[in-house]
């Protein structure tokens, strides 16, 4: 797959079946090819998924158990947890994308960062199933 997938997105697909983020998040990980990722992606989802009160302890390492055997993960320059832009900008890079899909609000009205796109998970679901335009068109 040509993205990167943002924490948002795996943590919204882990607590919102049938939401787009979950949408998105079965399409890129069903693929055979393993997708990459970065363990900062993995450490904000792990995070995120620990503050919320419906996830219990042994549900956050059996979803983070899940999620690590689906990706491949990369090395990526450094960010501290809050630098969002910087970790996926890295990861993108790292991972040999221009891409980004996330729902973060402070990454909603921005559209590239150092070349890289970001985009929602509404807009890649749109993506992915507009048939491309016939031929010569």
């Amino acid at each position: 797959m040509d993205i990167i997938l943002a924490p948002d997105v795996y943590v919204n697909a882990s607590v919102a079946l049938g939401s787009p983020p979950e949408h998105v998040v079965r399409r890129v990980l069903g693929h055979s090819a393993k997708h990459k990722t970065t363990e900062w992606v993995l450490a904000r989802v792990e995070a995120m998924l620990h503050s919320l009160p419906a996830f219990k302890p042994d549900a956050v390492d059996a979803q983070m158990k899940v999620i690590r055997s689906l990706v491949e993960i990369v090395d990526a320059a450094d960010a501290g947890p809050t630098e969002w832009e910087k970790a996926l900008v890295a990861a993108a890079k790292a991972a040999g994308v221009d891409r980004v899909v996330t729902d973060h609000p402070d990454l909603a009205d921005k559209d590239e960062a150092e070349g890289i796109l970001f985009i929602s998970s509404d807009a890649y679901l749109v993506e992915l199933t507009t048939p491309p335009p016939p031929p010569g068109s």
